[in-house]
């Protein structure tokens, strides 16, 4: 939702008769509206309407647009810790689900809803999970042993290779899978999926719709 747009959770009333506008101060008189049960003057409350951000597949479609650049950026950092530390931090699941969700939230304008909570939760577990893949590829070209080496050298020149796709896509299910396949050390495991867990929340929490309840107009009694 626009910053322009007030943030209205609590009541706030004055002790004069009319009471004063919870948006621009002002005092009321007449007839009144209530912007999520604060009193509020018909000129604001109609500006309130106006500001409000309509849902449409085009915001949706920039908000999912814009998650996959916070997810790719998420990964990254992910996987840039874990190569400059040699550490796997689980917490930065939290950071991943926090990029993912405002991603989202600038490329929809603001707008948030199921649908884009659907969107953020598979972006951030998508980023946490793959980010395995280059983690694990970089270990193994790393800590490669002399046997493997030895095995390609000694291979047939027309030995059959796999597809790039078909490699492609078994790396990606492995990252896909590798949450569960880490709870082969159920301590760890464990821990890993319930960080992952809280940085999904993160992101679904963020993207959630942004509910404004205008009532009015309210005649003063």
């Amino acid at each position: 939702m626009s910053d322009a747009v007030p943030q209205f959770k609590t009541a706030e009333y004055s002790g004069n008769a009319g009471g004063t506008c919870k948006a621009c101060g002002q005092a009321i008189g007449g007839s009144y509206y209530q912007v999520n049960g604060a009193k509020t003057c018909s000129k604001c409350a109609q500006r309130i309407k106006q500001q409000l951000p309509n849902d449409s597949h085009t915001a949706f479609a920039r908000g999912v647009l814009f998650g996959v650049g916070g997810a790719i950026l998420g990964l990254g950092i992910y996987v840039g810790f874990a190569l400059a530390t040699g550490l796997i931090a689980g917490l930065i699941s939290l950071a991943v689900g926090y990029i993912v969700g405002k991603a989202i939230l600038l490329g929809s304008g603001g707008i948030g809803g199921r649908r884009y909570q659907v969107a953020a939760v598979l972006l951030t577990y998508a980023a946490v999970s793959l980010a395995a893949v280059p983690i694990a590829l970089s270990q193994h070209m790393k800590h490669g042993s002399a046997q493997a080496q030895s095995q390609v050298s000694e291979s047939p020149s027309d030995s059959p290779k796999p597809s790039v796709a078909k490699a492609v896509g078994t790396l990606a299910l492995i990252g896909l899978v590798s949450p569960f396949l880490g709870l082969s050390n159920p301590m760890q495991g464990v821990i890993g999926l319930i960080i992952l867990f809280v940085g999904i929340r993160i992101a679904w929490r963020m993207t959630a719709a942004r509910q404004i309840s205008i009532l009015g107009p309210i005649a003063e009694t």
